[in-house]
């Protein structure tokens, strides 16, 4: 990509930066010397470049040779201080004299200069150069009589003549641009703290990955809010964390790494390797009680490897390469962090809202299951599978209608809550977390029971409580009766208003909050209750109804209201006092986490051992259920568990974008 500044549209707004960053703060500095980009670059195109070193991880500068004028070759550097500056053997002085550059004016450079420098969170740039010329040689050029041996780099890129020092700051904006263990590889800007600070809340840790000086990553890190005064966290160099994570042979020891990286925050002068091996090493870590999930982000190339290696890898839509892209799993197309918060934020919106549905919809299969079989055995008679007319064989209309409130229904209200901040302030689920807590087998069974209740009492009482014909024991063929009409309705009316309870799963009291945020919950509510309205009234025949009174009305929509009473009640029932037995849809074992995703190779041949393609689909749709999408470069680590990696590698590559981004 052509790297430019394009002049702002609006003059209270800075100039457009398009391309990496760190060039387009260099193309900046030549405009504020009031000199054109342009006029070089259109004096010297690409075309005429001798050769090119490109920047790599290892080289962590890059250098270009163009044709001099008068005769051979100047060679151009730019990379990290201590890098460049190790290769200069002269440095023009103060009066602008070309001096030799000791090792001596080489520390006092660092110590005076660059290091306060970075301690500014600036990241520091040298600019050198080298002639090679065919006729008298000054003494910081190279006399040449033919074409230098371009490949011996070592050579070529040595006994530099240093320009400049420059110090670049990567302003730390509200959003995050650019990153870090998410792991990060964004530019920062002034949104970033509020983002890492709604991760951290939300149970995510954040460390930051980057080559840069470990200076400079400390200063960052503070002023986004990955280091806090007083925490006893590591910032460590690559070297040094190499050093710490392999054994004498030079082997990386998962037991080593375990130390290091739960305290790990800020990893600097890295290389992709470093990052590889975090990512790897926190993935394969059992000192947690569950594995940990890590989401990496990254824009380059050489991030491919981590990127893939990840549980979740977010790539740069506009800053990264076609490689980063194709290793990732989510593209940010505005490169903001802000859109990882937001991605966390839906996918745990997700898992909540299939869990509302699942304590909705096993509720009423409860409740309705028990009805059917106990009214068959006792009355020969199903409460809830009424007659129709002949014409119908007898179907359960009635059974249907409960079905599409149900299912369809109530799937499409409940599946529709639009994610909220609320959402950040809970830790993440666990990857082995059951999928019905406690807390809904403890509101699925209480609203069972009182539903029970409610029913069988109107079945077998009901009669001489409302002083109405009763309806058990009525002949074969025989026309709707009020009595079965008010057990209907009456059910009906309890899993309508228990689907307000459904909204919360983890023990709130205020059901009703954010009811009338959600326009699609309360119109196919309100859409429902004229239905059964109608159904009840006009159904006749077709649904086995007898036509209602008032007096009948108010008792079912007493008994109805009644579930929203009693919910109330359930809650103050203690869910840690409940058996863990009463959990259910526990994660399964690792192993066969990794015959998934790894196609069984680690199980054995024998067929008997194996996991057969039955469970393989059970786990990956319960995986799937329970998974939740909750770069310098930079990690985050969903907790215990926001995603797994079976679902993320599977799901189809994701386009987040900041609506005011």
């Amino acid at each position: 990509m052509l790297k430019k500044i394009q002049p702002a549209q609006d003059p209270s707004e800075l100039p457009a930066q398009l391309g990496n960053k760190t060039e387009c703060a260099l193309l900046g500095f030549v405009l504020g010397l009031e000199k054109s980009y342009q006029t070089v670059r259109d004096d010297m195109p690409e075309e005429m470049f001798t050769r090119v070193y490109t920047f790599n991880s290892v080289r962590k500068s890059m250098s270009t040779v163009v044709p001099r004028q008068g005769g051979g070759y100047r060679l151009f550097t730019k990379g990290a201080s201590e890098i460049v500056l190790k290769k200069c053997a002269f440095i023009y002085g103060r009066d602008g004299h070309l001096e030799k550059f000791t090792r001596e004016m080489q520390d006092r450079l660092v110590r005076n200069v660059i290091e306060p420098m970075a301690c500014d969170g600036l990241r520091t740039i040298s600019i050198a150069y080298r002639d090679f010329v065919p006729g008298k040689a000054e003494i910081n050029q190279v006399h040449i009589d033919g074409e230098p041996n371009w490949d011996d780099e070592e050579y070529i890129v040595n006994n530099l003549t240093a320009l400049c020092v420059v110090g670049i700051e990567d302003p730390v904006r509200p959003e995050i641009y650019g990153w870090c263990n998410l792991i990060l590889a964004f530019n920062l800007n002034s949104q970033v703290p509020d983002a890492i600070r709604k991760c951290q809340r939300a149970g995510i840790t954040v460390r930051m990955v980057t080559g840069d000086n470990i200076n400079t990553a400390r200063s960052i890190a503070s002023k986004c809010g990955i280091l806090k005064p007083g925490d006893d966290y590591l910032i460590l160099e690559g070297k040094e964390f190499n050093r710490r994570i392999r054994d004498a042979s030079g082997n990386v020891q998962q037991h080593l790494l375990d130390k290091v990286w739960p305290k790990l925050r800020v990893l600097a002068r890295s290389s992709p390797t470093d990052k590889y091996i975090l990512v790897k090493g926190i993935i394969d870590s059992k000192c947690t009680e569950s594995r940990e999930v890590v989401a990496v982000t990254g824009d380059g190339t050489n991030d491919g490897p981590a990127l893939k290696k990840a549980d979740v890898g977010f790539a740069m839509g506009i800053a990264g390469t076609d490689v980063a892209k194709e290793a990732s799993d989510i593209i940010l197309t505005d490169d903001n962090f802000s859109s990882i918060v937001k991605a966390v934020m839906w996918g745990r919106n997700v898992y909540d809202s299939i869990a509302k549905f699942l304590q909705f919809q096993l509720t009423v299969n409860v409740v309705a299951v028990i009805v059917a079989f106990i009214g068959a055995c006792a009355v020969q008679d199903s409460p809830l599978k009424l007659k129709a007319l002949k014409v119908f064989k007898e179907k359960a209309v009635q059974m249907l209608w409960v079905n599409l409130i149900m299912d369809t229904l109530a799937s499409l209200a409940l599946a529709t809550e639009m994610p909220t901040s609320d959402l950040l302030l809970r830790k993440p689920y666990g990857r082995t977390k059951p999928l019905i807590s406690r807390t809904m087998m403890k509101n699925i069974l209480g609203q069972g029971i009182y539903q029970l209740t409610v029913i069988f009492s109107l079945l077998f009482v009901g009669d001489i409580m409302l002083d109405i014909p009763t309806g058990r024991g009525a002949e074969f063929g025989a026309g709707p009766t009020e009595h079965f009409t008010i057990i209907f309705n009456t059910f009906v009316m309890m899993t309508l208003f228990n689907e307000i309870n459904a909204r919360k799963i983890h023990g709130q009291r205020n059901i009703f909050e954010g009811f009338f945020t959600n326009p699609i919950f309360y119109s196919i509510w309100i859409g429902t209750m004229a239905a059964q309205v109608v159904i009840i009234q006009f159904g006749g025949q077709a649904f086995s109804t007898h036509e209602l009174s008032l007096d009948q009305w108010l008792w079912c929509l007493f008994f109805g209201f009644g579930t929203l009473l009693w919910g109330q009640v359930v809650t103050t029932i203690p869910t840690r006092k409940l058996p863990k037995i009463l959990s259910w849809g526990r994660g399964h074992p690792e192993e066969y986490t990794e015959a998934i995703n790894l196609g069984e190779e680690k199980f054995d041949s024998d067929s008997d051992k194996k996991p057969r393609a039955g469970q393989i689909l059970w786990i990956r749709g319960l995986t799937r259920l329970q998974t939740q999408k909750e770069s310098p470069t930079k990690i985050v680590e969903l907790g215990k568990a926001e995603s797994d990696p079976s679902f993320q590698r599977q799901a189809s590559r994701c386009h987040l974008k900041d609506k005011n981004g």
